[in-house]
């Protein structure tokens, strides 16, 4: 019998190098056809291990899921950054490595992200899709959001609609 462990835990340093590879591959596989490539290749060549052992040390709300001991995904989360939207938490990234989605983890961090921000005071959040992104959209309504606001976002000379989903 093989037992692997699946865990999800607050990120640390040294797990900054695994995350940026994450942040990396699904990145590619959730914008790919929507934004383009050029400013696509831009916007994740920011994230690399430094920018997140940074994240990390500055004491950013990170959460990881290991898949026997490997960070395959991870949920980036705090206050509510738009004050039009009377939410008071904010889940501002969850993402997963290709082969790790469709396979209930996500369901996973975003409860966990869910449980520490309530234990912050913020029982209600909010969570920001482009609207072309079918997979996450279909997630996030089946995790019961509701669209609360639309606004367009900017990516080199284009602009993509996103879509705000509450959870109250």
């Amino acid at each position: 019998m093989v037992n692997t462990l699946v865990t999800v835990r607050t990120a640390r340093a040294a797990d900054a190098a695994e995350i940026a590879t994450v942040h990396d591959l699904s990145w590619r596989e959730a914008y790919r056809g929507i934004i383009l490539g050029k400013e696509l290749e831009r916007m994740i060549s920011r994230r690399g291990p430094r920018w997140w052992e940074s994240a990390v040390n500055r004491g950013s709300n990170i959460l990881v899921l290991d898949f026997d001991e490997t960070v395959v995904g991870y949920t980036t989360y705090g206050r509510n950054r738009a004050r039009a939207i009377p939410l008071k938490g904010e889940i501002y990234e969850l993402y997963l490595t290709p082969e790790f989605q469709g396979l209930g983890f996500g369901r996973r961090l975003f409860k966990a992200a869910r449980a520490d921000l309530a234990r912050h005071n913020c029982d209600s959040a909010v969570v920001w899709s482009l609207e072309d992104n079918a997979r996450a959209v279909s997630f996030y309504r089946h995790m019961g959001g509701e669209a609360v606001k639309r606004a367009p976002e900017k990516f080199g000379e284009e602009a993509r609609d996103r879509v705000a989903f509450g959870f109250s």
